[in-house]
């Protein structure tokens, strides 16, 4: 599998559930959302515009998808005080050999109503493992996170992430995901 295949499988709408716990607060957050994945073609306008913004050839990516989520989240010892959150965002794979089991993603992590990126295109280091899991390695302002997804099933994916803060302080997050449709 390659990562325009890992975009391909993902792509449809899937019910997400997620756990986290800040293991320094020792506090806890639940959420829920459906999110829907869509395959951008390499000659989408919001997928050149990125590789405008970040100066790349589009000829050079290997694919795309755009996400969209809806969904609530609260907070132990309070979960009354759910809040929504709902977002927009695209990714653009660039791979480091032909095989793409490794490379950069670009995403922008949010559009504007108009589709445009509404803030600084981001990059993250990604390897599509033997076992076909993709992780995800982000270095930002100090915070290091790293995720990885895979698919128990065709119509179940799987998600963890830990962000770790220079502090020591970390969060950890599992999510599970159902396709509702699409794919």
């Amino acid at each position: 599998m390659d990562v325009r295949e890992f975009f391909e499988l993902s792509a449809g709408k899937w019910f997400s559930q997620k756990t986290s716990q800040h293991l320094t607060l020792k506090q806890s957050e639940h959420g829920k959302s459906d999110l829907i994945i869509e395959i951008l073609p390499t000659d989408n306008p919001q997928a050149v515009q990125l590789c405008q913004q970040i100066g790349i050839d589009p000829g050079s990516i290997w694919g795309g998808i755009k996400y969209t989520w809806k969904g609530t989240i609260s907070w132990d010892p309070q979960p009354q005080t759910a809040a929504n959150q709902n977002g927009e965002s695209i990714a653009i794979a660039v791979a480091d050999s032909p095989a793409a089991k490794t490379g950069k993603l670009f995403y922008a992590p949010k559009l504007s109503s108009a589709g445009a990126a509404a803030s600084t295109p981001r990059s993250v280091k990604y390897t599509l493992g033997e076992d076909e899991a993709l992780t995800l390695v982000t270095q930002q302002e100090n915070i290091s996170i790293e995720e990885r997804v895979w698919f128990e099933s065709n119509n179940v994916r799987l998600r963890t992430t830990i962000v770790t803060q220079p502090s020591g302080d970390s969060l950890a997050s599992f999510y599970s995901e159902i396709r509702m449709g699409g794919g």
